[in-house]
């Protein structure tokens, strides 16, 4: 789901006001009421050409398990970023912005600090400009996309008040310089787990903040939905696989469906 000063719809009888840009808790139905789903472009910028930085926070991140855990979502961007799902977002091109295949330009294991039991969008915002302005994270470009996967225990929240495990599995994000993110916490919780175990849940949560951040990186100025939100969120919770990886469907304006 999409984010700059956006928020959330937390149940399908509540009306969008801004551009969604998170991963709703799972069951999530797609309000029936609301207009069929239609994205139109708003003339913002795409991520043609993605180019995907991994970034995992806290010495959690350093245990076995997580480091095995951390190898194969590296594994799946070296994957994914040349995948079909990829090829299906071409049908949103617009003259001067070709979509096509991305890549992943490296990950590195944040342990200089510690996210805490809880941390804010605004501070994660902070601390990536931070590790850019210092030289720890790549200068971002306008295809680069941060992609910051949080270790268990530590929450997500936003100045609307809503918080991961709460309201939402993940999100994407733009500062007002347009260093483009996505945001993945930890799926501890029953609503952000929709029954899979946490490797192919977060390849789901993260294929559907890839394809909208690709789709949309500045919430609601790229190809948008006012009723229905981004590319993601309309087939939200719906999957297949894609080699051996688990994603998310997303919807195809050209086949009015989620493919």
């Amino acid at each position: 789901m999409a984010t700059r000063a956006s928020r959330k719809k937390s149940s399908s009888s509540t009306k969008v006001k801004h551009p969604i840009r998170v991963v709703p808790l799972h069951p999530h139905v797609r309000d029936t009421a609301a207009p069929a789903p239609q994205l139109t472009y708003r003339n913002g910028p795409l991520l043609a050409n993605v180019e995907v930085f991994c970034i995992f926070w806290g010495n959690a991140w350093q245990s076995t398990a997580n480091t095995t855990l951390s190898q194969q979502l590296i594994s799946f961007y070296d994957f994914i970023l040349t995948s079909s799902l990829i090829d299906q977002l071409v049908e949103y091109s617009v003259p001067g912005q070709s979509i096509g295949h991305g890549k992943r330009i490296g990950s590195f294991n944040l342990s200089s600090s510690e996210p805490g039991n809880s941390v804010d969008d605004s501070a994660i915002q902070q601390m990536l400009q931070a590790q850019i302005d210092t030289g720890v994270l790549p200068a971002a470009t306008a295809n680069t996309l941060y992609f910051l996967y949080l270790p268990p225990g530590t929450a997500v929240t936003m100045s609307d008040g809503s918080a991961s495990c709460k309201d939402f599995c993940g999100y994407h994000n733009a500062t007002p310089n347009n260093v483009f993110y996505a945001v993945m916490p930890y799926p501890s919780c029953t609503g952000c787990q929709g029954g899979l175990d946490t490797f192919p849940v977060l390849c789901s949560t993260s294929s559907h903040e890839l394809c909208e951040a690709i789709t949309d990186p500045v919430p609601g100025q790229g190809w948008y939905d006012d009723s229905n939100g981004e590319i993601g969120d309309i087939c939200a919770w719906k999957t297949k696989q894609v080699g051996a990886y688990t994603v998310q469907l997303e919807w195809s304006n050209q086949s009015s469906s989620c493919v």
